[in-house]
């Protein structure tokens, strides 16, 4: 009687779990063959190497650094905005997110100096020192005729 219980019992447990896979197995038999025949190519064997050797030798960093930087306007509506989420708001509910429009802020900041070309010392401090300067940078910023709020 208890394997007749144990037989039930591991039938319910396992048939809701295969039986989704298996129907979806039937239905995308043609596609999983596509794949498997396009896996024989050979030609198409090497395209896909070339895209991934593309892929693994593309720097986002370099990338990123031969990107011109974004208008000042854009820079200038950026930085309104994100400063306005960090003095109120729900921003101030969560310290994950206070951090990152913090950060978010300065990198606009450091953007916005090399615009307009004004000195920065912003990313190699940390805690009241980045303060100081971010206060610091603001006010010359300002000086060079961008409006911050």
């Amino acid at each position: 009687m208890a394997l007749a219980h144990m037989v039930v019992l591991t039938a319910a447990l396992v048939l809701p779990l295969t039986v989704p896979y298996a129907v979806a197995v039937a239905l995308r038999r043609d596609e999983f063959r596509r794949r498997r025949a396009c896996a024989d190519d050979p030609s198409q064997v090497a395209a896909l190497i070339r895209l991934d050797r593309k892929i693994r030798d593309t720097d986002p960093a370099v990338v990123t650094a031969n990107l011109k930087p974004p208008p000042i306007e854009w820079l200038a509506r950026d930085l309104r905005r994100l400063d306005r989420q960090r003095r109120g708001g729900v921003t101030l509910e969560s310290e994950l997110w206070l951090a990152a429009v913090v950060r978010a802020y300065d990198e606009r900041l450091c953007l916005a100096c090399a615009c307009l070309g004004v000195a920065e010392n912003l990313r190699p401090l940390h805690g009241l020192d980045r303060e100081i300067e971010r206060v610091r940078v603001e006010g010359a910023l300002e000086a060079a005729g961008l409006q911050l709020r």
